[in-house]
């Protein structure tokens, strides 16, 4: 484990660790807020503007698809200049760029607005884990992911529930403009804390009666994930679960509106309610991965691999065989379990790693997870729906969560040798 500052394990005071965790969990849920507005207004789109569930589809991955394009080169930024002035500069972009899409007057302006908000977002998910997995002890890393990851159902939920009614009452264009400002704010906070200062990129050579330090080169960098195979494995699942949990975040309300025919501030409820429950699992996932890991060293990954199959299971039975109320308490655990691997498999992100190459670690799981889940998760709802219907959609995505778990599953076997050869580093806090 890397050195710390604190005899207790905290790189600040515990206090202001949890402050700046604070700020974060704001920011996260306020991303996704902003992410997700935009599913409760599908059917004001169609009334307006006359497009398609392709197009609508396309509105939730434009964002997705400049998160992988942008990601990367952002965390490297992250890594390598300063967290708390990259985490402000993108809150304040995407916050603005929310604003922006009520002001849109058509699909492409629309479509372009949504992009510019995933440019904002790129480099904040492996930003904030980078800071969470620096300033708290490597023990509880699970535990603090799944409570941070649980601004993200959190978020979700109330961007589909304000959506839906803000957009019912006031007209759609407004509720991008009333969860923008919350973010905005939060971002001009986070200028302010303090950060940790950029590690050194090194490794140490051990020869026969000594060891040195070794500036790491490009080479030493990509075998750092390359030769990882915990790693690879771990991104690959993720892609399956957001394949998933985009999908139905996405769709769940169109899938009540037209199987129900309610009314979309009903259905963005039912949905926010789903989505609201991730709240627990997230952090009851992470609490049990951390417990686990202390009898057995793999538990992270055998967790995720356990709590994806479940997912599956759920959602899939939800779906193909069952209606009404009881699908709906089907739905309402499978909220539960969908984030229960989150932070978990978060953790094994920064786990297998080198200190100084955390943010970029998780940048590249957001860019394999957005490629080969998020991205194309609502497009392909949307494109069977348009040729078959949602139920059949909605039917075949759980399969994913299941490719996930066996990922999961072979991960497993390979963490612990890929954790023991990690860099150990000591952190400390920018004067």
């Amino acid at each position: 484990m890397e050195n710390k500052v604190n005899a207790d394990g905290y790189l600040i005071s515990k206090r202001y660790s949890y402050y700046v965790f604070f700020l974060l969990f704001l920011l996260y849920m306020f991303n996704y807020v902003d992410r997700m507005v935009v599913v409760s207004i599908f059917p004001f789109l169609h009334n307006e503007w006359g497009i398609s569930d392709t197009k609508c589809g396309l509105l939730v991955s434009a964002a997705y698809w400049a998160i992988l394009i942008f990601s990367l080169p952002f965390s490297v930024l992250i890594d390598r200049w300063s967290r708390r002035k990259a985490i402000g500069i993108m809150a304040v972009l995407w916050s603005a760029a929310t604003a922006l899409c009520g002001a849109t007057r058509s699909f492409a302006q629309l479509f372009t607005a949504r992009a510019v908000i995933g440019i904002g977002e790129a480099g904040f998910a492996p930003g904030g884990t980078a800071m969470i997995s620096a300033i708290f002890p490597e023990e509880k890393r699970a535990q603090i992911m799944g409570f941070w990851n649980a601004s993200i159902p959190l978020g979700s939920a109330l961007g589909i529930a304000l959506g839906a009614i803000i957009a019912e009452h006031f007209g759609w264009r407004y509720a991008f403009l009333a969860v923008a400002i919350p973010g905005l704010i939060a971002g001009l906070v986070f200028f302010r804390i303090k950060d940790y200062k950029t590690v050194d990129l090194s490794k140490t050579i051990r020869g026969a009666d000594s060891e040195d330090k070794k500036k790491m080169k490009m080479a030493d960098i990509v075998r750092e994930f390359t030769g990882t195979p915990s790693l690879i494995l771990t991104y690959l699942a993720f892609a399956g679960n957001l394949f998933v949990t985009t999908s139905l975040m996405s769709w769940l309300p169109t899938y009540f509106h037209r199987s129900g025919e309610i009314s979309m501030s009903k259905a963005g409820m039912m949905t926010g309610a789903v989505m609201a429950l991730a709240i627990v699992g997230a952090p009851l996932g992470g609490v049990i991965a951390d417990r686990w890991q202390r009898k057995r060293g793999n538990a992270r990954l055998l967790f995720s691999s356990l709590s994806s199959t479940l997912t599956a299971l759920i959602f899939f039975i939800a779906f193909a065989f069952f209606t009404g109320k009881l699908q709906y308490m089907l739905f309402l655990c499978g909220g539960i379990s969908a984030v229960a691997f989150v932070p978990a498999a978060a953790a094994v992100t920064q786990d297998v790693v080198h200190p100084g190459l955390r943010a970029i670690s998780y940048s590249l799981c957001v860019i394999v997870q957005h490629i080969l889940g998020s991205s194309i998760g609502p497009v392909f709802v949307g494109a069977v729906s348009d040729r078959h219907d949602i139920g059949t959609a909605l039917t075949i995505v759980p399969l994913f969560s299941l490719i996930a778990g066996l990922f999961f599953f072979a991960g497993s076997f390979f963490y612990m040798r890929d954790k023991e050869k990690v860099e150990k580093v000591a952190i400390t806090i920018e004067e």
